[in-house]
């Protein structure tokens, strides 16, 4: 039998072709979100399900958070989609705020929000260019009640700050009710079995209150020299 030589067979050949052109795809999309964000001045990153439902209590709960955060001057990011993006993009539409959409191409339910300022929609294929906007340019994170998408980029803000690699910027957990297994977990088993420390449960916060997640970017960007995270 002969041996199979990797290097030399076609579709190695044709992989590596896709490959190389695939790296100016990637360069086009981080230069586009580094020029069009870089304008922004101080934001909030607004995370959870695409398929919450308008009308819904985190949707308008979603709403209202953005509003207040935009009438005090942040921009909102959000994903661009539906559900709790739809909500916060709306928020910050009826605040007159900036309202930035992140949006990416996914063959089932996502599509861009109505609530979009035109300049600030930026389309994604890839997942990690679109989490590095997501981070870089946020002073503060939001985390409404989501799916595997908003636990990934939760945890991914979480390590990030654990690790030192941004600063240690404000992450909220809106909705006791909804986290609280998540805490329990994370206490009860990551904590008790030595897998993090004590110090990392003081990373993120959760709440209730509007007027509380308001009040800590608030008291965050008074104390902090505003620059984009790295």
């Amino acid at each position: 039998m002969n041996k199979i030589n990797g290097d030399n067979h076609p579709k190695a050949i044709e992989h590596i072709s896709q490959d190389v052109w695939r790296i100016f795809k990637i360069m086009a999309e981080f230069t586009e979100g580094f020029e069009k964000l870089g304008k922004l001045g101080p934001a909030v990153s607004i995370f959870g399900s695409a398929r919450t439902k308008p009308g819904s209590f985190y949707y308008e709960k979603t709403v209202t958070i953005a509003k207040m955060l935009a009438d005090r001057g942040f921009s909102i990011i959000t994903g661009g989609g539906p559900g709790i993006m739809e909500a916060a993009n709306k928020g910050a539409h009826e605040a007159n705020g900036v309202s930035v959409g992140l949006n990416i191409d996914l063959p089932h339910e996502q599509f861009h929000n109505p609530y979009i300022h035109k300049s600030y929609l930026i389309e994604f294929d890839y997942f990690f260019v679109r989490k590095v906007m997501f981070v870089k340019y946020a002073q503060g994170f939001v985390m409404m009640p989501g799916g595997f998408g908003t636990m990934d980029e939760m945890f991914e803000v979480i390590t990030l700050i654990q690790t030192g690699k941004i600063k240690a910027v404000p992450i909220i957990l809106f909705g006791s009710d909804y986290w609280a297994g998540l805490l329990t977990w994370v206490k009860n088993t990551m904590l008790a079995d030595g897998k993090i420390n004590s110090v990392d449960l003081e990373i993120f916060k959760i709440t209730d209150s509007e007027d509380e997640v308001c009040r800590i970017m608030e008291e965050y960007y008074k104390e902090q020299h505003f620059t984009p995270n790295f």
